[in-house]
């Protein structure tokens, strides 16, 4: 069963399409106003991709059913790999779609915020098709200790934005900078933003995502 998405065209006919994945307990409608502060006109017509994640029962909070790209057990409790891994198979699927419909693989942005962030580099490192870049928001490398073994040869060297909130709660900032380390020791440049902020998204970082996908997507 493909994701619903929410999507918006800056112009007609796009040439390069963002799919952004959205964190624990939110839906596609989430940044959508974010995306609409972003002027990348200068790149001609862009597509946004909003998906929505399935629900699920998520363990840290007590087992309520809630959208979400897999569960949560805990502190100290091991990661949900069939979890990530169904929802990695679905955002592959969102991506196939957008190059069905006539942009390149190496036109798509894949983004994402908290578990929309470990979405994002659980797929996009694992894809089989060089993607333009991976922007990750207050979030982290899931199942970090097999990504050496499982990343596709075709997104070794695709560029990172990764930013974080240095009084982030949810996932402490030291999980991000740990994330940043282990992506670097693979090869993959990270450019790196921290910012005063909570488990959120500032205006800086906005500004600073902006100028990176004119960058990627140039």
């Amino acid at each position: 069963m493909p994701l619903e998405v929410i999507e918006f065209e800056t112009a007609p006919n796009p040439t390069a399409s963002i799919i952004v994945l959205h964190g624990l307990g939110a839906d596609g409608n989430d940044f959508v106003p974010i995306a609409q502060e972003l002027d990348l006109s200068s790149l001609g017509a862009v597509r946004f991709v909003f998906p929505h994640s399935p629900t699920r029962p998520v363990t840290i909070n007590g087992g309520h059913v809630m959208r979400a790209w897999y569960d949560i057990l805990g502190p100290g409790r091991p990661e949900d790999a069939a979890g990530l891994r169904a929802s990695q198979a679905l955002v592959d699927a969102v991506i196939a779609t957008e190059c069905a419909r006539g942009v390149k693989a190496s036109r798509i942005v894949l983004a994402g915020f908290s578990q929309g962030c470990a979405m994002t580099f659980m797929t996009g490192l694992r894809h089989g098709e060089r993607l333009a870049g991976l922007l990750g928001m207050s979030g982290y490398l899931p199942l970090a200790e097999l990504t050496a073994t499982e990343r596709s040869a075709a997104n070794a060297g695709v560029p990172i934005f990764q930013a974080h909130g240095s009084a982030d709660e949810m996932i402490q900032i030291a999980r991000a900078t740990g994330s940043r380390d282990a992506l670097i020791a693979l090869g993959y440049p990270v450019e790196w933003h921290a910012y005063p902020m909570a488990h959120s998204v500032c205006p800086a970082e906005i500004a600073d995502m902006n100028r990176w996908l004119l960058k990627v997507l140039a």
